[in-house]
């Protein structure tokens, strides 16, 4: 495809190349200046502007850094990046432009506090993955995380089983690597986490995570995690009983101000190990 012919609305892949060239060019920097840095080949940045490969999380990172950016690209992996099944697809979108979102994670760390091993870890826990497969998942994952790199990011309420932080997913080194995300993740001013004791679960809470985002334009939308399938629905009565369920469970957990404590004091399990 000829650099002019490329159009940014033909789709999201299409979009992120006209945007990556056009930063590039502005910044008077070439392919094979992006292709020394980023350690690949000028082949695959010709391929990358022109949509013919989908561009990886680190590759994104450095380009940002080379060209000084502040999230211009980063910003748009969420769209460009395959995140799943089909069902689940329109949840990154619904999530990048959410102003408020608000979670209740029974068993996992929520996958947008997940570091790179913690999410590897998980990922490879499904059976029959390829190694690929995993890594496409991880990046996908990761990309989701640009949301708190916006200008206005969403306030973000985190609810976890206090089970969440001793479950050695991946081992020690990577939970501890992980906790340690968790400790730095609670200085930023749009990010709240509170951890449920073990013993105050409500039975609610049992039934499984699921995520509430409420947007500007458009109704309440929520995710709900399932053993096969999950749902992504906006139908009225969905989002009001998660809601609720929300608030129930809320109500058990520990004040924010004590979760920085709850975290050092399962870190220290880790460092034993």
């Amino acid at each position: 495809m000829a650099v002019s012919e490329l159009d940014p609305g033909a789709s999201p892949l299409a979009l992120f190349g006209a945007e990556m060239r056009r930063l590039r060019e502005k910044k008077g920097i070439t392919q094979e200046e992006i292709a020394d840095y980023t350690h690949v080949s000028k082949s695959l940045v010709s391929q990358i502007e022109n949509a013919k490969r989908t561009p990886q999380w680190d590759f994104t990172e450095q380009v940002e850094k080379l060209l000084d950016l502040k999230g211009e690209l980063l910003r748009l992996l969420p769209l460009v990046i395959k995140t799943g099944p089909t069902w689940f697809r329109q949840w990154p979108k619904i999530e990048a432009v959410a102003h408020n979102l608000r979670t209740w994670q029974p068993l996992v760390i929520p996958g947008l506090l997940q570091t790179r091993s913690y999410a590897r870890a998980i990922l490879r826990g499904q059976p029959g993955i390829s190694d690929e497969r995993v890594d496409e998942a991880t990046e996908a994952r990761l990309a989701r995380q640009v949301v708190f790199d916006r200008p206005e990011p969403p306030m973000y309420a985190a609810v976890i089983d206090e089970i969440v932080l001793a479950r050695p997913i991946g081992g020690a080194e990577v939970m501890r690597e992980q906790l340690d995300h968790l400790l730095k993740l609670l200085t930023h001013p749009c990010i709240t986490l509170q951890v449920v004791p073990m013993a105050a679960v409500p039975t609610i809470g049992l039934l499984g995570g699921f995520v509430i985002a409420q947007l500007s334009h458009g109704p309440d939308t929520v995710y709900l995690d399932s053993a096969a399938d999950g749902e992504v629905t906006d139908r009225e009565d969905r989002v009001r009983t998660v809601n609720l369920r929300f608030d129930a469970i809320r109500a058990y957990a520990r004040p924010v101000n004590e979760t920085a404590d709850v975290i050092r004091e399962k870190m220290v399990m880790y460092e034993r190990s």
